[in-house]
């Protein structure tokens, strides 16, 4: 079985100094397997290692995370084809991340489930968007 780990670049300006929470915490950004690009749980926290108050900001800052990590894969955010997103408070939170969505994510959509949770990885944390990307058929 072909595996693939992606790595982020330890200069990446996406990412910054966070890049560091994969080795300290034991795992991957996002693995290649059988096609596929599984990305682990993306989270909005700023290069600099600063949580945003706001929903919006968290949303698109996790949203070009994941962006990020399909561009070194060669892929783009049209690659997603599955999406789960983790919400704190999420009746409260919605219509921002809705908004935030909707200004980077287009036609054709992916499928995408939302769920609810008491709390995230740090304080402040609003959401945690997890993806999985398919490469292009090789003909």
């Amino acid at each position: 079985m072909a595996i693939h780990t992606v790595e982020i670049p330890q200069d990446s300006e996406v990412f910054g100094k966070t890049v560091s929470a994969f080795a300290n915490f034991g795992y991957s950004a996002a693995v290649r397997s059988h096609g596929h690009l599984f990305i682990a749980g993306t989270i909005g926290r700023r290069a600099d290692g600063t949580i945003p108050d706001d929903i919006e900001e968290q949303t698109r800052i996790a949203i070009q995370r994941i962006e990020e990590i399909l561009r070194l894969e060669g892929l783009d955010l049209s690659a997603l084809v599955d999406v789960t997103s983790y919400h704190v408070d999420i009746h409260r939170h919605l219509a921002g991340f809705s908004k935030a969505k909707a200004q980077l994510i287009n036609p054709p959509y992916p499928t995408w489930s939302l769920i609810g949770v008491s709390g995230l990885a740090s304080p402040g944390l609003l959401v945690e968007i997890r993806a999985t990307a398919a490469y292009p058929d090789v003909s």
